[in-house]
Protein backbone atom coordinates (compact mmCIF):
# COMPACT_ATOMS: atom_id res chain seq x y z
CA UNK A 1 0.00 0.00 0.00
CA UNK A 2 1.60 3.17 -1.08
CA UNK A 3 1.79 6.60 1.69
CA UNK A 4 -1.02 8.22 -0.45
CA UNK A 5 -3.00 5.67 -0.01
CA UNK A 6 -2.09 4.99 3.36
CA UNK A 7 -2.24 8.64 4.12
CA UNK A 8 -6.34 8.37 2.47
CA UNK A 9 -7.24 5.66 4.32
CA UNK A 10 -5.83 7.52 7.86
CA UNK A 11 -7.81 10.57 7.06
CA UNK A 12 -11.10 8.81 6.31
CA UNK A 13 -10.90 6.63 9.53
CA UNK A 14 -10.56 9.47 11.69
CA UNK A 15 -13.16 11.45 9.82
CA UNK A 16 -15.22 8.25 10.26
CA UNK A 17 -13.83 8.15 14.40
CA UNK A 18 -14.91 12.08 14.90
CA UNK A 19 -18.25 11.95 12.78
CA UNK A 20 -19.26 8.93 14.85
CA UNK A 21 -18.70 10.34 18.19
CA UNK A 22 -20.27 13.72 16.71
CA UNK A 23 -23.29 11.55 15.83
CA UNK A 24 -23.07 9.79 19.35
CA UNK A 25 -22.95 13.29 21.01
CA UNK A 26 -25.36 14.69 18.85
CA UNK A 27 -27.64 11.69 19.66
CA UNK A 28 -27.03 12.16 23.39
CA UNK A 29 -27.92 15.36 23.41
CA UNK A 30 -30.95 15.06 20.67
CA UNK A 31 -32.05 13.28 24.35
CA UNK A 32 -31.19 15.22 26.78
CA UNK A 33 -33.41 18.05 24.84
CA UNK A 34 -36.06 16.02 24.81
CA UNK A 35 -36.34 15.01 27.86
CA UNK A 36 -35.40 18.68 29.04
CA UNK A 37 -38.10 20.04 26.69
CA UNK A 38 -40.86 17.33 27.66
CA UNK A 39 -40.46 18.37 31.66
CA UNK A 40 -40.60 22.23 30.61
CA UNK A 41 -43.94 21.36 28.80
CA UNK A 42 -45.18 19.14 31.54
CA UNK A 43 -44.30 22.15 34.23
CA UNK A 44 -45.84 24.71 32.35
CA UNK A 45 -49.27 22.61 31.59
CA UNK A 46 -49.64 22.27 35.46
CA UNK A 47 -48.83 25.77 36.30
CA UNK A 48 -51.37 26.85 33.70
CA UNK A 49 -54.03 24.53 34.99
CA UNK A 50 -53.57 25.62 38.52
CA UNK A 51 -54.37 29.30 37.25
CA UNK A 52 -56.90 28.68 34.64
CA UNK A 53 -58.65 25.40 35.25
CA UNK A 54 -62.35 26.43 36.36
CA UNK A 55 -62.24 24.66 39.59
CA UNK A 56 -59.45 24.37 42.32
CA UNK A 57 -56.51 21.28 41.81
CA UNK A 58 -54.28 19.87 43.75
CA UNK A 59 -50.86 19.67 41.96
CA UNK A 60 -49.04 17.46 43.93
CA UNK A 61 -52.40 14.94 43.47
CA UNK A 62 -52.02 15.45 39.68
CA UNK A 63 -48.67 15.45 39.21
CA UNK A 64 -48.12 12.15 41.41
CA UNK A 65 -51.53 10.42 38.52
CA UNK A 66 -48.96 11.82 35.80
CA UNK A 67 -46.48 9.99 37.45
CA UNK A 68 -47.69 6.76 38.12
CA UNK A 69 -49.62 7.02 34.49
CA UNK A 70 -45.76 6.81 32.65
CA UNK A 71 -44.43 4.43 34.94
CA UNK A 72 -47.75 1.91 33.85
CA UNK A 73 -46.16 2.12 30.36
CA UNK A 74 -42.96 0.21 31.54
CA UNK A 75 -43.97 -2.64 33.91
CA UNK A 76 -45.62 -3.14 37.54
CA UNK A 77 -42.26 -3.35 39.53
CA UNK A 78 -40.97 0.62 38.07
CA UNK A 79 -43.09 2.41 40.61
CA UNK A 80 -43.02 6.11 42.27
CA UNK A 81 -42.60 5.98 46.22
CA UNK A 82 -43.50 9.82 47.75
CA UNK A 83 -42.15 10.87 50.59
CA UNK A 84 -45.31 9.80 52.67
CA UNK A 85 -45.23 6.33 51.56
CA UNK A 86 -41.72 5.60 52.34
CA UNK A 87 -42.36 4.43 55.60
CA UNK A 88 -44.58 1.41 54.05
CA UNK A 89 -41.92 0.98 51.49
CA UNK A 90 -39.20 0.30 54.69
CA UNK A 91 -41.89 -2.31 56.08
CA UNK A 92 -42.00 -4.13 53.01
CA UNK A 93 -38.13 -4.62 52.05
CA UNK A 94 -37.08 -5.01 55.54
CA UNK A 95 -39.85 -6.37 57.49
CA UNK A 96 -39.45 -3.82 60.40
CA UNK A 97 -41.93 -1.08 61.65
CA UNK A 98 -42.94 0.70 64.66
CA UNK A 99 -46.24 -0.37 66.02
CA UNK A 100 -48.24 -2.84 68.13
CA UNK A 101 -48.08 -5.69 65.97
CA UNK A 102 -51.62 -6.06 64.87
CA UNK A 103 -52.60 -7.14 61.09
CA UNK A 104 -56.51 -4.91 61.12
CA UNK A 105 -59.29 -4.92 58.48
CA UNK A 106 -62.50 -4.83 57.48
CA UNK A 107 -65.03 -7.72 57.46
CA UNK A 108 -67.91 -5.26 57.07
CA UNK A 109 -68.78 -4.35 60.40
CA UNK A 110 -65.93 -1.74 60.54
CA UNK A 111 -62.50 -2.27 61.25
CA UNK A 112 -61.32 -5.55 63.05
CA UNK A 113 -58.32 -7.49 64.48
CA UNK A 114 -57.75 -10.17 61.50
CA UNK A 115 -54.36 -11.22 63.59
CA UNK A 116 -52.30 -10.47 66.40
CA UNK A 117 -48.77 -11.25 66.09
CA UNK A 118 -47.35 -13.69 68.59
CA UNK A 119 -45.29 -11.85 71.26
CA UNK A 120 -46.10 -8.26 70.15
CA UNK A 121 -48.25 -5.55 72.34
CA UNK A 122 -51.38 -6.38 70.67
CA UNK A 123 -51.05 -9.54 71.59
CA UNK A 124 -49.05 -9.10 74.46
CA UNK A 125 -52.18 -7.08 76.28
CA UNK A 126 -54.87 -9.57 75.21
CA UNK A 127 -56.15 -8.43 72.17
CA UNK A 128 -57.80 -10.83 70.00
CA UNK A 129 -58.95 -11.84 66.47
CA UNK A 130 -62.45 -10.25 65.54
CA UNK A 131 -61.58 -7.49 68.50
CA UNK A 132 -63.68 -4.31 66.70
CA UNK A 133 -61.63 -1.38 66.77
CA UNK A 134 -63.88 1.52 67.83
CA UNK A 135 -61.20 4.49 68.83
CA UNK A 136 -57.22 4.39 68.81
CA UNK A 137 -56.44 7.51 71.07
CA UNK A 138 -58.75 10.38 70.95
CA UNK A 139 -60.25 9.32 67.18
CA UNK A 140 -63.11 6.91 66.46
CA UNK A 141 -62.50 4.72 64.08
CA UNK A 142 -65.74 2.73 63.59
CA UNK A 143 -66.05 4.05 59.99
CA UNK A 144 -62.89 5.43 58.60
CA UNK A 145 -60.68 3.35 56.19
CA UNK A 146 -58.50 0.90 57.40
CA UNK A 147 -55.14 2.44 56.04
CA UNK A 148 -56.20 5.49 58.46
CA UNK A 149 -56.21 2.82 61.64
CA UNK A 150 -53.20 1.61 60.34
CA UNK A 151 -51.04 4.81 60.25
CA UNK A 152 -52.94 5.74 63.57
CA UNK A 153 -51.45 2.37 65.45
CA UNK A 154 -47.70 2.68 63.79
CA UNK A 155 -45.36 5.26 65.53
CA UNK A 156 -42.39 5.72 66.87
CA UNK A 157 -41.20 2.80 69.51
CA UNK A 158 -41.59 3.05 72.75
CA UNK A 159 -44.87 5.40 72.39
CA UNK A 160 -48.19 5.27 74.14
CA UNK A 161 -50.98 4.62 72.20
CA UNK A 162 -54.71 3.68 73.60
CA UNK A 163 -56.87 1.34 71.97
CA UNK A 164 -60.90 1.03 72.71
CA UNK A 165 -62.44 -2.18 71.20
CA UNK A 166 -65.55 -4.28 70.92
CA UNK A 167 -65.67 -7.53 72.02
CA UNK A 168 -69.15 -9.37 72.04
CA UNK A 169 -71.48 -6.87 73.74
CA UNK A 170 -67.88 -5.54 76.33
CA UNK A 171 -66.20 -2.94 75.75
CA UNK A 172 -62.46 -3.04 76.24
CA UNK A 173 -59.87 -0.88 77.09
CA UNK A 174 -56.21 -1.56 76.18
CA UNK A 175 -53.18 1.07 76.59
CA UNK A 176 -49.86 -0.15 74.58
CA UNK A 177 -46.68 0.66 74.36
CA UNK A 178 -45.52 0.57 70.55
CA UNK A 179 -42.38 -1.61 69.60
CA UNK A 180 -40.45 -2.30 66.59
CA UNK A 181 -42.62 -5.09 64.99
CA UNK A 182 -40.08 -7.18 63.36
CA UNK A 183 -42.40 -9.43 60.89
CA UNK A 184 -40.48 -13.09 60.66
CA UNK A 185 -39.94 -14.30 57.44
CA UNK A 186 -40.12 -18.07 58.24
CA UNK A 187 -43.87 -17.79 60.74
CA UNK A 188 -43.47 -21.59 61.23
CA UNK A 189 -41.17 -24.40 61.83
CA UNK A 190 -41.35 -27.91 62.79
CA UNK A 191 -41.51 -31.39 62.40
CA UNK A 192 -44.08 -33.00 59.72
CA UNK A 193 -42.88 -36.68 60.58
CA UNK A 194 -39.57 -37.95 63.05
CA UNK A 195 -38.13 -37.48 60.43
CA UNK A 196 -39.11 -34.82 58.18
CA UNK A 197 -38.72 -31.60 59.07
CA UNK A 198 -40.72 -28.29 57.49
CA UNK A 199 -39.73 -24.57 57.15
CA UNK A 200 -42.26 -22.26 55.76
CA UNK A 201 -40.57 -19.21 54.24
CA UNK A 202 -43.16 -16.60 53.76
CA UNK A 203 -40.79 -13.46 53.13
CA UNK A 204 -37.49 -12.05 51.99
CA UNK A 205 -36.80 -9.44 54.03
CA UNK A 206 -33.84 -8.92 56.05
CA UNK A 207 -32.75 -11.75 58.02
CA UNK A 208 -34.93 -13.94 56.32
CA UNK A 209 -31.62 -16.41 55.46
CA UNK A 210 -30.53 -16.43 59.49
CA UNK A 211 -34.46 -17.18 60.15
CA UNK A 212 -34.05 -20.32 57.67
CA UNK A 213 -30.59 -21.55 59.31
CA UNK A 214 -31.77 -20.97 62.73
CA UNK A 215 -34.94 -23.28 62.39
CA UNK A 216 -32.70 -25.86 60.13
CA UNK A 217 -30.43 -26.09 62.85
CA UNK A 218 -33.00 -26.38 65.50
CA UNK A 219 -34.50 -29.32 63.61
CA UNK A 220 -31.45 -31.17 63.15
CA UNK A 221 -31.04 -30.95 66.38
CA UNK A 222 -34.47 -32.75 67.02
CA UNK A 223 -33.71 -35.63 64.56
CA UNK A 224 -34.53 -34.25 61.29
CA UNK A 225 -32.42 -35.52 58.63
CA UNK A 226 -34.55 -34.86 55.40
CA UNK A 227 -36.39 -31.35 54.69
CA UNK A 228 -39.23 -29.61 53.08
CA UNK A 229 -39.09 -26.45 52.34
CA UNK A 230 -42.05 -24.50 51.17
CA UNK A 231 -41.71 -21.08 48.81
CA UNK A 232 -45.50 -21.10 48.29
CA UNK A 233 -47.25 -17.71 48.17
CA UNK A 234 -43.64 -15.81 48.76
CA UNK A 235 -43.91 -12.97 46.71
CA UNK A 236 -40.05 -12.73 47.17
CA UNK A 237 -37.69 -9.90 48.12
CA UNK A 238 -34.03 -9.23 48.68
CA UNK A 239 -31.93 -11.19 46.33
CA UNK A 240 -29.08 -11.12 49.02
CA UNK A 241 -30.99 -13.08 50.98
CA UNK A 242 -31.63 -15.28 48.66
CA UNK A 243 -28.06 -16.16 47.90
CA UNK A 244 -28.11 -17.04 51.42
CA UNK A 245 -30.01 -19.19 51.23
CA UNK A 246 -28.92 -21.36 48.51
CA UNK A 247 -25.67 -21.00 50.16
CA UNK A 248 -26.82 -23.07 52.66
CA UNK A 249 -27.32 -26.05 51.12
CA UNK A 250 -24.94 -25.48 48.24
CA UNK A 251 -21.00 -25.39 48.22
CA UNK A 252 -18.88 -22.48 48.62
CA UNK A 253 -17.89 -20.68 44.70
CA UNK A 254 -21.21 -21.64 43.02
CA UNK A 255 -22.52 -19.42 40.62
CA UNK A 256 -26.08 -18.36 42.79
CA UNK A 257 -27.49 -16.03 40.05
CA UNK A 258 -26.54 -13.26 37.81
CA UNK A 259 -27.97 -9.86 37.07
CA UNK A 260 -27.28 -7.80 33.48
CA UNK A 261 -28.64 -5.08 32.63
CA UNK A 262 -28.07 -1.81 30.39
CA UNK A 263 -25.59 0.06 33.05
CA UNK A 264 -22.35 -1.69 34.07
CA UNK A 265 -22.98 -1.50 37.79
CA UNK A 266 -25.84 -3.27 38.07
CA UNK A 267 -23.97 -6.53 35.99
CA UNK A 268 -23.31 -8.99 39.66
CA UNK A 269 -22.65 -12.34 40.03
CA UNK A 270 -24.06 -13.98 43.38
CA UNK A 271 -22.04 -16.32 44.75
CA UNK A 272 -22.05 -19.22 47.74
CA UNK A 273 -18.68 -17.51 49.74
CA UNK A 274 -19.49 -19.66 52.53
CA UNK A 275 -19.12 -23.25 53.83
CA UNK A 276 -22.61 -24.53 53.89
CA UNK A 277 -24.93 -25.43 56.55
CA UNK A 278 -25.75 -29.05 54.58
CA UNK A 279 -25.49 -30.28 51.38
CA UNK A 280 -26.12 -33.42 51.40
CA UNK A 281 -29.66 -33.55 53.72
CA UNK A 282 -32.12 -34.95 50.87
CA UNK A 283 -34.49 -31.63 49.99
CA UNK A 284 -37.61 -30.84 48.40
CA UNK A 285 -38.74 -27.21 47.81
CA UNK A 286 -42.79 -26.70 47.58
CA UNK A 287 -43.50 -23.44 44.92
CA UNK A 288 -47.06 -22.69 43.07
CA UNK A 289 -47.76 -19.97 40.84
CA UNK A 290 -47.42 -17.30 43.38
CA UNK A 291 -43.62 -18.03 44.41
CA UNK A 292 -42.14 -15.04 42.44
CA UNK A 293 -38.71 -13.54 42.42
CA UNK A 294 -36.23 -14.60 44.96
CA UNK A 295 -38.29 -17.68 45.84
CA UNK A 296 -37.80 -18.10 42.28
CA UNK A 297 -33.86 -17.37 42.42
CA UNK A 298 -33.96 -20.08 45.32
CA UNK A 299 -35.67 -22.79 43.81
CA UNK A 300 -34.57 -22.69 40.36
CA UNK A 301 -30.82 -22.37 41.52
CA UNK A 302 -31.45 -25.75 44.00
CA UNK A 303 -33.10 -27.26 40.67
CA UNK A 304 -29.93 -26.47 38.48
CA UNK A 305 -27.55 -27.81 40.71
CA UNK A 306 -30.17 -30.85 41.15
CA UNK A 307 -29.97 -29.91 44.92
CA UNK A 308 -33.81 -30.20 45.27
CA UNK A 309 -36.45 -32.03 43.97
CA UNK A 310 -39.26 -29.62 43.15
CA UNK A 311 -43.15 -30.18 44.23
CA UNK A 312 -45.81 -28.23 43.09
CA UNK A 313 -47.39 -25.73 40.12
CA UNK A 314 -45.35 -23.98 38.03
CA UNK A 315 -43.88 -20.24 39.91
CA UNK A 316 -44.88 -16.98 38.69
CA UNK A 317 -42.03 -15.62 36.17
CA UNK A 318 -40.52 -13.02 37.74
CA UNK A 319 -36.97 -12.20 36.19
CA UNK A 320 -36.33 -8.84 36.54
CA UNK A 321 -34.12 -6.90 39.70
CA UNK A 322 -35.35 -3.39 40.68
CA UNK A 323 -33.19 -0.95 42.03
CA UNK A 324 -34.27 1.93 44.45
CA UNK A 325 -32.87 5.53 43.26
CA UNK A 326 -33.58 8.60 45.80
CA UNK A 327 -35.13 11.38 44.10
CA UNK A 328 -35.72 14.72 45.71
CA UNK A 329 -38.05 15.64 48.38
CA UNK A 330 -37.29 12.88 50.23
CA UNK A 331 -39.24 11.09 46.99
CA UNK A 332 -37.65 7.65 45.47
CA UNK A 333 -38.77 5.64 42.87
CA UNK A 334 -38.23 1.66 42.61
CA UNK A 335 -36.91 0.47 38.99
CA UNK A 336 -36.31 -2.42 37.08
CA UNK A 337 -32.78 -2.10 36.34
CA UNK A 338 -32.03 -5.94 35.38
CA UNK A 339 -33.09 -9.37 33.98
CA UNK A 340 -31.47 -12.25 36.29
CA UNK A 341 -29.96 -15.47 35.25
CA UNK A 342 -29.88 -18.39 37.21
CA UNK A 343 -26.96 -20.97 37.16
CA UNK A 344 -27.92 -23.06 34.22
CA UNK A 345 -27.68 -19.94 32.18
CA UNK A 346 -32.01 -19.74 31.85
CA UNK A 347 -34.28 -16.42 32.72
CA UNK A 348 -37.40 -17.35 33.66
CA UNK A 349 -39.37 -14.01 33.15
CA UNK A 350 -42.61 -14.71 31.58
CA UNK A 351 -43.72 -11.54 30.33
CA UNK A 352 -42.18 -9.50 27.47
CA UNK A 353 -43.12 -6.17 28.52
CA UNK A 354 -41.73 -4.73 25.97
CA UNK A 355 -43.54 -6.40 23.28
CA UNK A 356 -46.78 -5.63 25.71
CA UNK A 357 -46.54 -1.95 24.91
CA UNK A 358 -46.21 -1.94 21.60
CA UNK A 359 -49.11 -4.66 21.11
CA UNK A 360 -51.49 -3.14 23.97
CA UNK A 361 -51.54 -6.92 24.88
CA UNK A 362 -49.67 -9.38 27.78
CA UNK A 363 -47.02 -10.72 25.72
CA UNK A 364 -45.94 -14.34 27.16
CA UNK A 365 -43.06 -16.20 25.49
CA UNK A 366 -44.17 -18.79 23.24
CA UNK A 367 -43.56 -22.26 23.99
CA UNK A 368 -42.22 -22.97 20.30
CA UNK A 369 -39.30 -20.01 21.32
CA UNK A 370 -38.55 -21.39 24.89
CA UNK A 371 -35.02 -22.45 24.98
CA UNK A 372 -33.14 -25.51 26.81
CA UNK A 373 -30.85 -25.59 29.01
CA UNK A 374 -29.02 -28.13 31.11
CA UNK A 375 -29.24 -28.86 35.25
CA UNK A 376 -25.83 -30.06 36.55
CA UNK A 377 -26.93 -33.47 35.83
CA UNK A 378 -28.41 -33.38 32.93
CA UNK A 379 -31.61 -32.44 33.33
CA UNK A 380 -33.43 -30.47 30.54
CA UNK A 381 -34.96 -27.17 32.30
CA UNK A 382 -36.65 -24.40 30.08
CA UNK A 383 -36.67 -20.39 30.08
CA UNK A 384 -39.08 -17.90 29.85
CA UNK A 385 -42.45 -19.08 31.77
CA UNK A 386 -40.64 -19.11 35.58
CA UNK A 387 -39.96 -22.57 37.15
CA UNK A 388 -41.43 -25.60 36.56
CA UNK A 389 -41.80 -28.15 39.21
CA UNK A 390 -40.25 -31.78 39.12
CA UNK A 391 -43.60 -33.31 40.14
CA UNK A 392 -46.90 -31.39 39.56
CA UNK A 393 -49.39 -30.82 42.37
CA UNK A 394 -52.80 -29.76 40.77
CA UNK A 395 -54.08 -27.30 42.85
CA UNK A 396 -57.08 -27.76 45.32
CA UNK A 397 -60.18 -26.70 43.87
CA UNK A 398 -63.25 -25.85 46.79
CA UNK A 399 -66.75 -26.07 46.36
CA UNK A 400 -68.86 -22.83 46.07
CA UNK A 401 -70.65 -23.69 49.07
CA UNK A 402 -66.97 -23.76 50.87
CA UNK A 403 -66.06 -20.03 48.84
CA UNK A 404 -69.35 -18.45 50.10
CA UNK A 405 -69.00 -19.64 53.84
CA UNK A 406 -65.61 -17.91 53.85
CA UNK A 407 -66.44 -15.02 51.70
CA UNK A 408 -69.67 -14.14 53.72
CA UNK A 409 -67.49 -14.20 56.90
CA UNK A 410 -69.97 -17.36 58.58
CA UNK A 411 -66.29 -19.46 59.05
CA UNK A 412 -64.84 -16.58 60.78
CA UNK A 413 -67.57 -15.30 63.02
CA UNK A 414 -68.18 -19.39 63.94
CA UNK A 415 -64.64 -19.77 64.79
CA UNK A 416 -65.05 -16.23 66.68
CA UNK A 417 -68.15 -17.61 69.08
CA UNK A 418 -66.58 -21.45 69.45
CA UNK A 419 -63.33 -19.69 71.05
CA UNK A 420 -65.59 -17.99 73.32
CA UNK A 421 -66.73 -20.43 74.85
CA UNK A 422 -64.13 -23.35 74.61
CA UNK A 423 -61.27 -22.04 77.36
CA UNK A 424 -58.70 -24.14 75.14
CA UNK A 425 -57.81 -26.79 72.23
CA UNK A 426 -56.01 -29.30 71.78
CA UNK A 427 -52.64 -28.80 69.69
CA UNK A 428 -52.96 -27.46 65.82
CA UNK A 429 -51.92 -30.54 64.32
CA UNK A 430 -54.02 -32.60 66.81
CA UNK A 431 -57.75 -30.57 66.75
CA UNK A 432 -60.47 -30.97 64.38
CA UNK A 433 -64.29 -30.50 64.86
CA UNK A 434 -65.91 -33.05 65.77
CA UNK A 435 -69.17 -34.78 64.29
CA UNK A 436 -71.18 -32.97 66.85
CA UNK A 437 -69.56 -30.05 66.43
CA UNK A 438 -70.17 -29.82 62.80
CA UNK A 439 -73.76 -30.20 63.28
CA UNK A 440 -73.70 -27.48 65.81
CA UNK A 441 -72.62 -25.05 62.95
CA UNK A 442 -74.92 -26.17 60.30
CA UNK A 443 -77.74 -25.24 62.72
CA UNK A 444 -76.06 -21.82 63.52
CA UNK A 445 -76.17 -21.83 59.84
CA UNK A 446 -79.77 -21.78 59.46
CA UNK A 447 -81.38 -18.29 58.38
CA UNK A 448 -78.13 -16.91 57.74
CA UNK A 449 -77.25 -15.81 53.95
CA UNK A 450 -74.86 -17.73 52.29
CA UNK A 451 -76.39 -18.76 48.85
CA UNK A 452 -73.89 -19.50 45.89
CA UNK A 453 -74.05 -20.72 42.32
CA UNK A 454 -72.79 -23.92 41.62
CA UNK A 455 -70.29 -24.24 38.12
CA UNK A 456 -72.91 -26.60 36.57
CA UNK A 457 -75.64 -24.10 36.92
CA UNK A 458 -73.45 -21.22 35.87
CA UNK A 459 -73.28 -23.36 32.95
CA UNK A 460 -77.14 -24.11 32.48
CA UNK A 461 -77.08 -19.96 32.71
CA UNK A 462 -74.82 -19.27 30.16
CA UNK A 463 -76.64 -21.73 27.99
CA UNK A 464 -79.47 -20.49 28.28
CA UNK A 465 -78.32 -16.77 27.38
CA UNK A 466 -76.91 -18.24 24.58
CA UNK A 467 -80.49 -19.87 23.56
CA UNK A 468 -82.08 -16.63 23.90
CA UNK A 469 -79.52 -14.55 21.55
CA UNK A 470 -79.65 -17.16 19.20
CA UNK A 471 -83.54 -17.07 19.06
CA UNK A 472 -83.73 -20.90 19.95
CA UNK A 473 -84.87 -20.77 23.58
CA UNK A 474 -88.35 -21.64 22.76
CA UNK A 475 -87.29 -24.85 20.87
CA UNK A 476 -85.05 -25.79 24.16
CA UNK A 477 -87.05 -24.52 27.07
CA UNK A 478 -88.71 -27.86 27.85
CA UNK A 479 -84.88 -29.34 28.01
CA UNK A 480 -83.28 -26.56 30.05
CA UNK A 481 -86.08 -26.61 32.93
CA UNK A 482 -85.64 -30.22 33.00
CA UNK A 483 -81.66 -29.37 33.20
CA UNK A 484 -82.66 -26.67 35.79
CA UNK A 485 -84.64 -29.04 38.50
CA UNK A 486 -81.90 -31.77 37.80
CA UNK A 487 -78.69 -29.45 39.11
CA UNK A 488 -80.21 -26.92 41.18
CA UNK A 489 -78.85 -27.35 44.22
CA UNK A 490 -79.27 -27.74 48.14
CA UNK A 491 -77.24 -25.91 50.59
CA UNK A 492 -78.18 -28.46 53.10
CA UNK A 493 -77.04 -31.18 50.63
CA UNK A 494 -73.51 -29.32 50.11
CA UNK A 495 -73.03 -29.36 53.82
CA UNK A 496 -73.29 -32.62 53.56
CA UNK A 497 -71.44 -33.72 50.52
CA UNK A 498 -68.53 -30.99 51.37
CA UNK A 499 -68.27 -31.28 54.92
CA UNK A 500 -65.01 -32.94 54.62
CA UNK A 501 -63.66 -29.50 53.20
CA UNK A 502 -65.39 -27.10 55.32
CA UNK A 503 -64.19 -28.98 58.20
CA UNK A 504 -60.96 -28.69 57.55
CA UNK A 505 -61.84 -24.57 56.38
CA UNK A 506 -63.50 -24.05 59.58
CA UNK A 507 -60.59 -26.52 62.16
CA UNK A 508 -57.89 -24.29 60.75
CA UNK A 509 -60.12 -20.79 61.58
CA UNK A 510 -60.84 -22.34 64.74
CA UNK A 511 -56.85 -22.81 66.12
CA UNK A 512 -56.26 -19.08 64.83
CA UNK A 513 -58.04 -18.19 67.66
CA UNK A 514 -56.07 -20.16 69.95
CA UNK A 515 -52.40 -20.45 68.08
CA UNK A 516 -52.32 -17.49 65.84
CA UNK A 517 -50.90 -17.66 62.60
CA UNK A 518 -48.13 -20.17 63.53
CA UNK A 519 -50.91 -22.59 64.77
CA UNK A 520 -53.14 -21.77 61.31
CA UNK A 521 -50.49 -22.99 59.15
CA UNK A 522 -49.44 -26.35 61.52
CA UNK A 523 -53.12 -27.04 61.06
CA UNK A 524 -53.19 -26.42 57.41
CA UNK A 525 -50.41 -28.92 57.24
CA UNK A 526 -52.29 -32.51 58.65
CA UNK A 527 -54.52 -32.84 54.97
CA UNK A 528 -52.01 -30.34 52.68
CA UNK A 529 -51.56 -32.89 49.27
CA UNK A 530 -47.95 -31.17 48.28
CA UNK A 531 -46.59 -31.81 51.37
CA UNK A 532 -47.83 -35.66 51.69
CA UNK A 533 -46.36 -35.83 48.43
CA UNK A 534 -42.99 -34.36 49.67
CA UNK A 535 -43.11 -36.75 52.17
CA UNK A 536 -43.64 -39.95 49.98
CA UNK A 537 -40.42 -38.41 47.96
CA UNK A 538 -38.18 -37.90 50.78
CA UNK A 539 -39.22 -41.41 52.38
CA UNK A 540 -38.25 -43.30 49.24
CA UNK A 541 -34.58 -42.58 48.70
CA UNK A 542 -34.52 -44.15 45.10
CA UNK A 543 -37.32 -42.29 43.83
CA UNK A 544 -35.82 -38.69 45.14
CA UNK A 545 -32.63 -40.03 43.36
CA UNK A 546 -34.10 -40.86 40.18
CA UNK A 547 -35.94 -37.45 40.04
CA UNK A 548 -32.65 -35.60 40.01
CA UNK A 549 -30.63 -37.47 37.93
CA UNK A 550 -33.23 -38.30 35.00
CA UNK A 551 -32.16 -36.73 31.89
CA UNK A 552 -35.36 -36.41 30.43
CA UNK A 553 -38.31 -34.75 32.77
Amino acid sequence: MNKTLKKSLLVFLLGAIVLSGFFAFKTKNDKLFAIAKNIDIFATMVRELDSYYVDEIDPDELVTIGINAMLEELDPYTTYIPEEESDDFRMMTTGEYGGVGALIGNRGEGNIVIMPYTGFPAQSVGMKIADQLLKVDTVAVSDIPTSEVSSLLKGPANTEVFVQVKRGDDTLDFNLTRRKIVIKNVPFYGKVDEHTGYIKLSDFTTNASNEVRNALLDLKGQGVDRLILDLRDNPGGLVNEAAEIVNLFIPKGKDIVKTIGKLENVNYTYKTNKTPLDKEIPLVVLINENSASASEIVAGALQDYDRAVLIGRKSFGKGLVQTTIPLSYNSQMKITTAKYYIPSGRCIQAIDYAQTRENGEITTVPDSLRKEFKTKNGRVVLDGAGIEPDELIEKVKYAPISYSLVARSHIFDYATQYARSHPEISSPSDFSISDEEYEQFVKWLDGKEYDYTTYLEKSVEDLTELAEKETYYDEIKAQIEAINTKVHHSKEQDLINHQKEIRKILSEEIVSRYYFQEGMIEASLNDDPAVKEAVNFLSIPDKYQQTLTASVK
